[in-house]
């Protein structure tokens, strides 16, 4: 079953509301760093290709990105994750505050703060990733101060928001410490699921079902099955699974079924489950329905993975992606 396509003048009205409706993001900050270059020859040393360096630029990742995305959607963010003493913190905390997301970074001299270093040529081909991290879970006391961090900026959110990418930040004591305030919308990792009960709504993509039951989530029978199985499993309210190419699956106590792709032309899907979480969050906050929420954050996505790396849609760009094409 499709669910009804949303009303423009609805539409219209709920992304209007977006301004300056504040909203708690909470989970693994990350720094993305690109070096691009030119591939002309293969290296006589090793079979790798040879890149030539170009330029270099750097964006916000992970739970950032999703602050990002809210900022860009004329939303008020506020963000706490978890960093390390060393520059990428200083160069996320800068970054953050030119986004105008209130960022609250629980410091930990022990670790190190998450930063993906991506090579890519000028046609946007990755040549290779390196990761600097640490993920084992925050420490008792960097959790307390997690915590308290959360519970004084989440009585003023309209919307919470877990953005889990399995790098410390996210226990079931910071989970519980935003339960009951306002929605909270969790962007799961699937070893992470017991942690998200209470939740209203968690948004795995459909590998991460696949993975979580252990049988194919390919069709909208099983994205259906996949779904309530899901649901009582995590203990949410409801459960919208991202499916790519096929759009999305909702189901919930009073609503399911598919919400077809909008994609036009896919450049990098990178941070596109970001993009989804921070428009269900305002959405939510705005009024919108569970189904037209999710429809909102289906054309958020069709237009962010037609753009490279981490990156952030505008209201007029949502609203274009909207409207009926002539």
């Amino acid at each position: 079953m499709q669910l009804p396509p949303l009303d423009c003048g609805r539409a219209a009205d709920l992304v209007g509301r977006f301004a300056g409706l504040p909203v708690l993001v909470v989970g693994d900050v990350m720094l993305d760093r690109f070096i691009v270059g030119r591939v002309t020859r293969i290296s006589p040393e090793a079979p790798v290709p040879v890149v030539r360096y170009q330029s270099e630029h750097l964006r916000l990742g992970g739970a950032a990105n999703v602050a990002h995305n809210i900022a860009m959607l004329g939303g008020r963010p506020s963000l706490v994750g978890l960093v390390g003493a060393d520059a990428a913190a200083r160069t996320l905390r800068e970054h953050a505050a030119a986004a105008a997301i209130q960022a609250e970074l629980v410091e930990d001299a022990t670790r190190r703060t998450t930063e993906k270093l991506r090579v890519v040529t000028e046609r946007n081909q990755q040549v290779a990733r390196i990761d600097y991290e640490a993920d084992t879970d925050a420490s008792d006391a960097t959790e307390r101060t997690i915590v308290e961090r959360v519970r004084q900026l989440a009585s003023a959110a309209k919307a919470l928001l877990v953005s889990d990418y399995s790098k410390g930040t996210i226990t079931r004591s910071v989970v519980e410490a935003l339960l009951g305030a306002a929605p909270l919308i969790v962007d799961p990792k699937i070893p992470h699921l017991d942690r998200y009960a209470g939740a209203t709504l968690v948004t795995p993509n459909h590998y991460e079902a696949e993975a979580a039951l252990h049988r194919p989530v390919q069709t909208d029978e099983a994205a259906c099955a996949a779904a309530r199985d899901l649901r009582a499993r995590v203990r949410c309210d409801a459960l919208l699974i991202t499916r790519g190419e096929h759009g999305m699956w909702l189901g919930a106590t009073d609503v399911e079924g598919s919400i077809p792709a909008v994609a036009r032309e896919v450049s990098d899907v990178t941070g596109a489950g970001d993009t989804v979480v921070a428009t269900l969050a305002l959405a939510l906050a705005a009024g919108a329905t569970l189904a037209e929420a999710a429809i909102l954050a289906n054309h958020a996505a069709g237009i962010v993975v037609g753009k490279f790396g981490p990156a952030t849609v505008t209201p007029d760009e949502l609203l274009a992606s909207l409207r009926p094409s002539v």
